[in-house]
């Protein structure tokens, strides 16, 4: 790609000097990106391990419980960056149609659970 595009023409056209591009280059990758890889591994396993039912709050509760100090923001960052969602509650629906007119069942027992015998009502 240099040879396509030269270094000192691509830094003036995006406004930074070639001696700020050469010593970004250089640059050691920071901490943070040096924690990176396992910090998403470990929001990755607690996701699993929480049946990816847990959000960032908890999720930061359970792994403080396991040791791992990291912030609320940072897992919500992480969990974007990795695709990784909570699975939603449905919420309740009835299915017993009540608005029938079909027989209902007598109710033998009557709230009377005393049995004489077993397997009688």
């Amino acid at each position: 790609m240099r040879q396509q595009y030269p270094v000192p023409p691509m830094c003036r056209f995006l406004g930074v000097s070639t001696s700020g591009y050469y010593a970004w280059r250089k640059r050691p990758p920071s901490m943070r990106a040096q924690q990176e890889p396992r910090y998403e591994a470990q929001v990755r396993a607690a996701h699993e391990r929480t049946r990816e039912t847990f959000g960032p709050e908890r999720l930061q509760k359970e792994l403080a419980d396991r040791g791992v100090q990291i912030g609320v923001h940072r897992i919500k960052r992480l969990r974007t960056k990795l695709g990784l969602r909570c699975k939603q509650k449905r919420k309740f629906k009835a299915t017993t149609n009540s608005t029938h007119n079909l027989p209902v069942a007598p109710n033998i027992l009557d709230q009377d659970f005393s049995a004489s015998e077993p397997n009688q009502a």
